[in-house]
Formats: C-alpha cells, structure tokens, sequence
C-alpha cells in the first residue's frame, strides 16, 4: 500500500520523526535549514501533507504554488501568524495547530523570567562568570519579593492560566485582561479588567500571554509602557512584535521599567541591539516550549492533525 506523502520542514524530536516515517512517505529537511519561499513550494510538490514550523512563512505566494494534492499545513506551534489563512482557506487546505502541547512549558519559563527578573539574577551570573564577585555584601543586588505583588496577565489562555497557577503559588496576586472574561473556574480568583489600560494600571509585573493579531501587534509602546506602576516588571513569552522595542529600551533606560524578561523578539534571531547594552534584561533565545515532553507532544498533535485529514475526518486543532 502506497503511503501519504509528507513533507517535515524541520528536523522534530526522535520519536516524532520515528512516527512519521512508519505511517507516512517521509521528506524530512535534513540539514534542517531555514526553507525560503521557492524552496518551500518546490518540496511540497506531490506532497499530500506539511508538517511546518514557525520558521517558515507560508505566505499567499507560497500558498498560490503549493500543489493540489497538499491537503494540509499542520504547523508545529500554537501561533500561526506565518500562515496565510485567507489564502489556504482560498485553496481548500486546512490549517491546524498544537495549542495544548505547549502549555506547561510556555508557563514555566514565564515564570522564570518573572523570578530572574525580581532577583536579577542574570547580573549576578555575569558578576560570578565576569569574576568580579567579592563576597557578601548588604546592599549587593537588591532585587524584590513576589509574595503581594500584583501579576497582570495579557491574555488569560491556557498559558495565561497556567502562568496564574504557577504565580498563586507565590502569593501574588493575579489580574488579567483578554478578549473574553474567564469562567470563575477559569479565573480561580483572578481579578478580571476590562480595558488593558486598567490592567497596565495595577501591574507590578506584566506578562505579555497574547496571540499576535493585528489588535495586539506594538500593543507595549511608550503609551502603554507610561501607565505602569513605576519599575514595573516586564515579560514576554508570547510573540515579540506585541512589543515596540524601542519603547521598553526606553523605558528599562528611564526605570519606568525595572527588569524585563524577554524569550520572544520581533525579527528574530536579529533582535533590536538596544538590548545588549543594558544591564536589567532577562534575555532567553525563544526557549520556551524547550522541552522534550513539549517537543514529543507538538509533533504528535501535528501529526495527529495530519492523521485526520487524510483519513477524511476533522483534525483536532483546526484553525482552517
């Protein structure tokens, strides 16, 4: 029996490659290079599914080549602003994505930034690895208890929830703005705003949980920046063009802004150099879903996606 073919835009986790090549005719990029547009529509020809990530943009010119047999993009990620959905949906090929796999891991490393942030940690890593670290001393980088602090959460998801869990458990107290309010099961107590402006308003710490639309893109500007409380925290896990870097370059320069915790950059890898000067940033290299149990998982509900449209059934995670 002939087997579906697939085409994997990057090289995923052992065991995720080891499904697909049992059920699937497996094209795996294996250099695992970044893929530009011709190549991109070149290697989906004859394909009957794409198992893509974030890395790749899938835009309505790509989309206009890709062959008809393609009846899927399963993107390996939970934001899918790479895609073209107008375009696809235009095509009749289905769009889906792996919202759940990345929860736990988005959360914890959001609390790490949080914590590394208040403690500023990355200073004292650089004071030790710098070697000029001269013992103890009183007053050496005081940095700020969480306990009381109040958490504000943009965008209270399954990420933006499980952030809270992770944040009751320091006794800080959480508030949330998003698009819809939150069941009280949801909110476990949460204090909801209805406007980001009110929510900007009580955050000590501000933990960017967005989807990036064009609603919230360049949302943290100086507007924003300038109604938190002063030297605010700042943290983002979610996308990097909800943030108007300049602005919190300014802003982290000014002490408006403390501390920011950043895991996620406009234009990355190439992010505003503007941070490397500063001493108060957190900065991690888009490591939040870094972890094998996320990576296994996002590869199985990618491939659990594709596994159902081929079979002519509805995938799990739809999007289009």
């Amino acid at each position: 029996m002939t087997q579906p073919k697939l085409l994997m835009t990057r090289v995923l986790s052992p065991a995720v490659i080891e499904r697909a090549r049992r059920d699937y005719d497996l094209d795996l990029n294996e250099s695992d290079h970044i893929m530009g547009a011709d190549e991109l529509a070149a290697r989906c020809q004859g394909k009957d599914a794409a198992l893509i990530t974030l890395t790749e943009r899938f835009t309505a010119e790509v989309i206009a080549k890709l062959p008809p047999s393609l009846r899927i993009l399963a993107t390996y990620s939970v934001g899918y602003d790479h895609i073209d959905l107008a375009a696809a949906k235009a095509r009749g090929i289905r769009v889906a994505n792996t919202p759940d796999a990345v929860t736990v891991a988005t959360a914890e490393i959001a609390m790490l930034l949080i914590l590394g942030s208040a403690r500023r940690a990355p200073e004292g890593e650089r004071l030790l690895k710098e070697k000029q670290w001269r013992g103890w001393q009183p007053m050496q980088l005081i940095g700020r208890r969480l306990d009381g602090k109040r958490l504000g959460i943009l965008g209270m998801g399954k990420i933006g929830q499980a952030l809270a869990k992770r944040a009751r458990a320091f006794d800080m107290e959480v508030h949330y703005y998003n698009r819809r309010r939150c069941s009280p099961a949801e909110e476990q107590g949460a204090i909801y705003h209805a406007s980001f402006d009110s929510l900007l308003a009580v955050s000590d710490v501000l933990s960017i949980n967005a989807p990036s639309t064009p609603e919230t893109r360049g949302c943290l500007n100086a507007v924003a920046l300038a109604k938190l409380p002063p030297g605010a925290i700042v943290v983002n896990t979610a996308r990097g063009d909800l943030v108007n870097d300049d602005d919190l370059i300014a802003a982290l320069k000014s002490g408006q802004v403390s501390y920011a915790g950043l895991d996620v950059y406009k234009g990355e890898p190439d992010i505003n150099p503007g941070y490397y000067e500063l001493e108060n940033v957190f900065l991690l290299p888009h490591m939040g879903t870094s972890v094998i149990e996320a990576r296994n998982e996002m590869g199985f509900a990618a491939l659990d996606n594709i596994d159902a449209v081929l079979a002519g059934r509805e995938p799990p995670f739809a999007v289009v």
